[in-house]
C-alpha cells in the first residue's frame, strides 16, 4: 500500500495536528498522501499536502485513514460504497466503535496495515429513495440507519411499512429506525432495539416511542426490500441517514429501502466483538477472575 488518503473531523485541533504528524510519518515511508479537500474551508490545509475530493478518492488510494470519531467515518464511508477500498478509523471521538484505534497505536497500526497485515469487515449499507405521486425527490445511502422521523412540531405522525410487498404494521409514534448490523449499537440500541452480530445478514426495525405497546422492534432479512409510506403527518417528516436529512416529507409520501453495497472496515487484528461491547458500551459485565 503506497497511495494513502487521510480525512479528519472538521474544527477540530487535536486532528489537524495529528494530520501534520501523519503527513509527514508517511511521506517518510515513501507512500503517496491525498488529503480530503473538502476539508480546506475548515481546516487550515498547508501548501505541500496533495488535495483531492472525497469522490475521487477510492479510486486513487489503497486505503483511507479517516482522524475523528464514528460520525467522521460514517461521512467519508459513504464514498466508499462498494469500492473495495479499506478504511481505519483512529479514534477521536467518544466511543469510538467504528473507529476502532486508539490514537496512541495509530502508527504502530498503520505501519501493521502498510506491511500487508490487516483484518477487514465487510459492513453491507442502506440504500433509500424517497418518492411522492411516482416521482423520485432523492436517494441516499446509509452505514448505521434509515430514520424516518417526525419534524420538530411535537405531534406524532403515521406510517404503514411493507416487506416484499406484504403489510407488516401501521403506527403512529415519534420515528422508525432501521438499521444496519454495524448500527444496531448506534441509535437502534439506545432505542432499545437488539444488538446484531457484524456477520448477521439482517436490518433492526425499532419504533421510537410508539403509541401502542404492541409495536416492539422486530429484524429482517436484509435481501428484502421495505416500503414505508407516510399516511399521517399534519407538520411534516423527514427522512435521515446516518444522522444527516436526505429529504423532508409530506403525507402520502413513500420511502423504500433495499440492501445497498459493501464498505470495507480495517480493525485490529485481536479485535474481539464481544469484548469490544463489554469494554466500550458496558455490556454483561467482565469475566469473572478467581
Amino acid at each position: 500500500m503506497k497511495r494513502i488518503g487521510i480525512s479528519l473531523k472538521p474544527n477540530d485541533a487535536r486532528a489537524r495536528a495529528l494530520l501534520c504528524e501523519l503527513h509527514d510519518w508517511l511521506v517518510r515511508r515513501g507512500c503517496d498522501v491525498f488529503v480530503d479537500s473538502s476539508l480546506s474551508g475548515e481546516v487550515s490545509l498547508s501548501p505541500e499536502y496533495t488535495c483531492l475530493a472525497p469522490a475521487d478518492m477510492p479510486q486513487a488510494v489503497d486505503l483511507m485513514i479517516v482522524l475523528g470519531g464514528d460520525g467522521t467515518l460514517l461521512h467519508v464511508a459513504r464514498y466508499f460504497i462498494d469500492s473495495k477500498t479499506p478504511i481505519v478509523g483512529i479514534n477521536l471521538g467518544r466511543l469510538g466503535f467504528l473507529t476502532d484505534t486508539p490514537v496512541g497505536s495509530m502508527f504502530e497500526v498503520i505501519e501493521d496495515i502498510l506491511l500487508g497485515n490487516l483484518k477487514t469487515i465487510h459492513h453491507f449499507t442502506l440504500h433509500a429513495e424517497v418518492w411522492r405521486g411516482g416521482q423520485k425527490l432523492a436517494c441516499g445511502n446509509a452505514m448505521n440507519d434509515v430514520v424516518l422521523e417526525r419534524s420538530a412540531v411535537p405531534r406524532m405522525i403515521g406510517f404503514e411499512m411493507a416487506v416484499r410487498g406484504q403489510f407488516v404494521f401501521r403506527m403512529r409514534g415519534d420515528a422508525l429506525i432501521l438499521a444496519t448490523p454495524a448500527g444496531s449499537t448506534a441509535y437502534a440500541l439506545s432505542a432499545g432495539g437488539p444488538i446484531v452480530h457484524p456477520s448477521v445478514n439482517a436490518i433492526n426495525v425499532v419504533p421510537v416511542c410508539p403509541h401502542t405497546l404492541s409495536n416492539r422492534p422486530i429484524v429482517i432479512s436484509a435481501d428484502d426490500p421495505v416500503e414505508l409510506n407516510l399516511v399521517e403527518s399534519l407538520h411534516g417528516a423527514a427522512v435521515n441517514l446516518d444522522g444527516e436529512e436526505l429529504s423532508q416529507l409530506q403525507q402520502g409520501d413513500h420511502v423504500r429501502i433495499r440492501k445497498g453495497g459493501y464498505v470495507s472496515l480495517v480493525y485490529q487484528p485481536d479485535r474481539h466483538y464481544f469484548e469490544v461491547l463489554r469494554s466500550k458500551l458496558h455490556w454483561a459485565g467482565q469475566i469473572e477472575v478467581d
